[in-house]
């Protein structure tokens, strides 16, 4: 009776929910740009930034003790990250299109949807013209990739660097296997893998926009600097970007967390199993809650290892400090929820950015073999 109580009260709630709908009446469509920016979602770019940003900070005071950089004079550590962080932007942009076609033809976005506009829900843009793009972003991003592995492939008068290649290619699968759907994996019978219907989301985002956004341009430096990939990824100078990570990834998880709580009513109609689906609204605040807060309790015990630069991050609690009561206790549910999922974006943005001066101020020996 407990259990049926709950479903009656969720299934309530969502109808409520559901009710009001987040559109005006005027479903006239925007200008091209405005279709494509919205496709694309720019509010939520800073995710696949700001960890590169933390990296390129931290490549610059990595070294170890007696090696001789190898890096090509043509390509600087900053190009080196600036490549990067085009390479992860365009994974995200691919990402986000692929999304927007697949959650469409999958039947996640309808009009009932309480999120932000999706472009091909919208009708604003065909199936085709999403996928299409997705497609675009992820061939120039496999390009730039695998650009990047030659580079760093160098060192050792390799062709391509392993590590980073696996890096690439995951990242571009992962890409599409995000949302899955009929294209492009249905033509190999994968059309029902779906990485975000499975509940997986948050996994996928802490790794690849935490852990491999933010540690990837110091293992290239140190690569560069040291030929054999196991002493890099075993030295101390690499660890020091695994622990920037960590709460990068929490503050990027986070936003992925606000957006499967704001949709949990819609998502539950289209057996998209996200863990605010699974577990239930307290599971996803409570979860909310632990990336947020986590990330700055994370850093209290490298503020010890590596210097007190590392503490000018906390300066960024007062953004954080609305999106904990909106979003962890309660405050702001459905439709209200969507500029929290910018505010997510924007505390991990500024977050990053301020751990990044931080490395820089911090004694860089603690970093180095």
């Amino acid at each position: 009776l407990a259990c049926l109580s709950q479903v009656s009260h969720f299934n309530t709630l969502c109808v409520t929910m559901i009710d009001k709908p987040n559109s005006s009446p005027d479903d006239s469509p925007p200008s091209a740009f405005q279709v494509w920016a919205t496709a694309a979602r720019p509010h939520t770019l800073t995710a696949s930034i700001s960890p590169v940003i933390v990296g390129h900070s931290l490549a610059s005071v990595l070294s170890f003790a007696t090696a001789t950089p190898l890096l090509p004079s043509t390509h600087s550590l900053l190009l080196l990250s600036i490549r990067f962080a085009a390479f992860a932007c365009l994974i995200q942009l691919g990402t986000n299109l692929h999304n927007d076609y697949a959650d469409f033809v999958r039947g996640a976005d309808t009009k009932d949807r309480l999120g932000q506009a999706r472009a091909t829900q919208r009708g604003w843009l065909t199936p085709y013209q999403t996928a299409a793009a997705a497609t675009a972003c992820l061939v120039a991003a496999l390009a730039i990739g695998t650009g990047l592995s030659r580079v760093v492939a160098l060192a050792v008068s390799a062709s391509l660097d392993v590590p980073i290649m696996l890096i690439v290619i995951s990242s571009a699968f992962n890409a599409v296997a995000y949302t899955g759907g009929p294209y492009p994996l249905g033509y190999i019978g994968l059309e029902n893998l779906s990485i975000g219907y499975s509940g997986m989301g948050e996994v996928f985002v802490f790794l690849y926009f935490g852990v491999v956004a933010t540690a990837t341009v110091p293992y290239m430096h140190l690569k560069m600097m040291s030929p054999d990939a196991t002493s890099v990824i075993t030295s101390a100078p690499f660890r020091a970007s695994l622990a920037a990570a960590l709460p990068i990834g929490l503050l990027a998880t986070s936003i992925i967390v606000v957006n499967n709580l704001r949709d949990r009513c819609t998502d539950v109609l289209a057996n998209k199993r996200t863990t605010a689906v699974r577990f239930g609204e307290k599971f996803a605040r409570s979860e909310y809650a632990l990336c947020v807060i986590g990330s700055y309790l994370c850093i209290m015990p490298f503020i010890a290892v590596y210097g007190i630069g590392w503490a000018l991050p906390l300066l960024s609690l007062p953004l954080a400090v609305p999106e904990i009561r909106a979003v962890a206790l309660g405050e702001k549910d459905g439709a209200a929820l969507n500029a929290h999922v910018g505010g997510a974006a924007k505390v991990q943005a500024v977050f990053s950015v301020l751990l990044a001066i931080g490395i820089q101020l911090s004694d860089n020996i603690k970093y180095n073999a």
